[in-house]
């Protein structure tokens, strides 16, 4: 399983401090490991892990990065980061969300896989045991949407980009798991007309019906904002602030372990349908016409 059940991690809230003091490290130099979708690097002098996507040209969601990314994020979780802060290393995209080729005339098997992979990840990503926080410098529509609405703290940089479920404007429905998080964030309602219109908002919008939480000048100005907000439970038990997370988010977590199957037959069966085959054909067609 790539994700802890509610009950494991529970018990490892009790065995986090031992194995902290056995991997802490006391340098303060930076290491930094490259892979071809994710580069993730280790700053010790802080203990934060930054975590970029980096799948040219949009950092759309495919199997393969979605994999990557869950790995570099358990990663940090086991190796007792203090915090965890997710970006982008594009200049101008945070992710465009799935790759709609998974989708596109699937393969079935991939896409059961490819759907796994995905619910792997949100699981390990929104039940972090550690402090995540999102420092989105770029476009951020539906997936890239859900990585955002799946971290603790939102800070996004000013420009004429946009962040949203944008599902329904590509005659796709946005899972359960999908829609709790962003409900949580900025209320029933206010969720509600998002996720039907698909709105798409630019980052001061966001920011006020609380979508993103800070607004930042550039990406290093997010970063640090990021890195403050983890910094911020410097004089709180690590044990209380995760307890207290997973207390908040543990029905929709225990909703998405509890029907794998079924949320995945649900989305088997709906990329199947012709409508909405011809709906991302259609949207494919346009992106060549715009590439031209």
């Amino acid at each position: 399983m790539a994700h802890l059940s509610l009950m494991k991690r529970a018990t490892a809230l009790f065995v986090t401090s031992a194995r902290s003091a056995v991997l802490k490290r006391n340098a303060s130099t930076q290491e930094q490991s490259k892979g071809q979708l994710v580069d993730v690097t280790r700053n010790d002098s802080n203990g934060i892990t930054t975590v970029s996507l980096a799948r040219g040209p949009v950092n759309s969601l495919n199997l393969d990065l979605i994999e990557e990314l869950r790995k570099s994020i358990e990663s940090a979780i086991d190796t007792n980061s203090k915090g965890i802060i997710l970006t982008s290393s594009l200049p101008t995209v945070f992710s465009a969300g799935l790759d709609i080729m998974e989708m596109y005339k699937p393969d079935l098997k991939r896409c059961t896989e490819f759907w796994h992979a995905l619910q792997d990840l949100w699981l390990t990503l929104y039940g972090s045991s550690v402090p995540v926080a999102a420092a989105i410098n770029g476009a951020s529509p539906a997936g890239g949407c859900l990585l955002a609405l799946s971290c603790e703290y939102r800070v996004m940089v000013q420009g004429e980009h946009t962040i949203g479920l944008n599902e329904t404007k590509l005659g796709i429905v946005a899972p359960k798991w999908f829609q709790d998080p962003m409900i949580a964030a900025i209320g029933y309602r206010q969720a509600e007309l998002a996720l039907l219109r698909g709105t798409l908002f630019k980052p001061q919008d966001a920011l006020k019906i609380g979508l993103i939480d800070e607004l930042a000048s550039s990406k290093d100005d997010a970063i640090s904002k990021c890195e403050n907000y983890i910094y911020s439970f410097a004089r709180i038990s690590n044990e209380a602030r995760e307890a207290t997370k997973l207390s908040l988010r543990k029905e929709t977590l225990a909703w998405l372990e509890g029907n794998r199957e079924f949320d995945t037959t649900i989305f088997l069966n709906y990329v199947q349908m012709p409508q909405v085959q011809e709906g991302l054909d259609r949207y494919i067609q346009s992106l060549k016409k715009k590439s031209k």
